[in-house]
């Protein structure tokens, strides 16, 4: 079972020189990222993007740390979009793209073959293109040939997992500007906002009893961990968690989203990893005499993480009032929610405080956090920074580098790229 080393969270020599890539300092700078991807998208002509004209259909080709700017779009889309809006990883592109259609093609890099390929079949039919990547690149090369948008991600960009920011403002302008989603300027410069805030939050010089994602990593710790989201955007970082737990932390993580995935969620609670709340399960009590370096280790516990869409109501126990969040894994934890007209998140939320309380009767832990009020964009900013770091601090109070992994580097290899 895995150790978090808590001394490790407050060491500012060992986070330096566990951080190789900088990954802290890089998801630190989100806000700054989003202002500035606002400039280079102007100057570069997002306003042109589809030649003024609304697309008959909106595909986005990314893969990887760049995937969540499909998922983020299709959310925001879904509302009000009068077009449809899906993501591809990969070729072959549908058969139905053509003329009529906005191919979005995102790699920070520019050399991702997936969105690559996808951009070079897209404007061999005569689709509209919109990419976004590095400015010298094969990527900004077939978006050139095609005439279509291609906007920068500006320097000092090294990882598409702490880059999503730069990725992520410009196709929303874009697809802001062609009335497929409600996101004004305005509303980015809000998130902009909230990330300056939670980065300076959630600082790797502030102690891990006040530091809101530190607490969460050391309670997830040695945990079988599980997202909860209760509505679209708190999926959004519930899906960003799950990446971002394997990848980051080397912590394998499921999630679902409220009502659908409600019984799958639960039935774990039946499960191996908690104290056996099922009728006739066998669970060994914990031994206070047990050696853990002379017994069986012992045996991880189930660890919930409830991510809400909407802003807390109250203040309750263990809430943090300076920021929004609240995290708890006691018994009386409260989990009241505040209204921000998101329509039917509420009844949701009383659905998760439900399973939160079977999970707290199970013996599981439970970590729960809200987002503070605003538009949608900038809350699900919020949920998925705090997730960003929690996933970072967990991988370096485990003293593991969140930029490199061996077995990744060996799968690279053997793949030849």
């Amino acid at each position: 079972m895995a150790h978090l080393d808590e001394s490790w969270l407050d060491d500012a020599g060992h986070l330096e020189r566990c951080d190789s890539r900088g990954s802290l300092r890089a998801l630190a700078t989100a806000g700054a990222q989003v202002r500035e991807a606002l400039t280079l998208a102007r100057e570069a002509g997002i306003d042109d993007v589809a030649g003024y004209e609304r697309p008959r259909s909106v595909l986005v080709g990314a893969l990887g740390g760049s995937e969540r700017v499909g998922d983020v779009l299709q959310t925001l889309a879904q509302p009000s979009s009068p077009v449809p809006v899906m993501t591809r990883r990969d070729v072959p592109l549908p058969g139905w793209v053509g003329p009529l259609d906005l191919v979005i093609a995102v790699s920070l890099s520019g050399r991702a073959e997936g969105p690559l390929a996808l951009a070079a079949e897209a404007a061999r039919r005569g689709a509209s293109l919109l990419t976004v990547g590095a400015d010298d690149s094969p990527l900004a090369d077939v978006c050139a040939r095609a005439r279509g948008v291609h906007i920068g991600v500006g320097r000092g960009r090294v990882s598409s997992r702490t880059s999503l920011w730069s990725l992520l403002t410009p196709v929303l302008m874009g697809a802001r500007r062609l009335g497929l989603v409600d996101v004004s300027d305005d509303d980015l410069l809000v998130a902009a906002a909230m990330l300056d805030a939670e980065s300076e939050t959630l600082r790797p010089s502030s102690e891990h009893f006040v530091n809101p994602a530190k607490l969460a990593a050391l309670q997830l710790a040695g945990t079988v961990p599980v997202a909860l989201a209760d509505g679209p955007v708190a999926a959004l970082a519930a899906r960003r968690a799950s990446s971002m737990f394997a990848r980051t932390a080397r912590v394998p993580m499921t999630w679902g989203e409220l009502p659908d995935d409600a019984a799958d969620l639960v039935a774990t609670l039946d499960g191996p990893f908690t104290a056996g709340a099922g009728e006739g399960a066998v669970s060994a009590p914990d031994d206070i005499f047990a050696d853990p370096f002379l017994d069986a280790p012992r045996q991880p516990s189930l660890g919930f993480l409830t991510l809400h869409s909407d802003a807390t109501g109250g203040s309750g126990a263990g809430r943090d009032g300076a920021d929004g969040f609240f995290v708890s894994d006691a018994p009386g934890g409260a989990s009241g929610l505040g209204g921000n007209g998101t329509g039917g998140v509420g009844a949701l939320a009383g659905v998760a405080s439900g399973i939160q309380e079977s999970a707290r009767a199970a013996g599981a832990v439970v970590v729960e956090m809200h987002p503070d009020a605003g538009p949608a964009i900038a809350r699900a900013a919020q949920l998925m920074h705090r997730v960003d770091f929690t996933a970072t601090y967990l991988a370096l109070g485990q003293g593991l580098d969140p930029a490199v992994s061996r077995h990744v580097t060996e799968l690279r290899d053997r793949l030849g790229r």
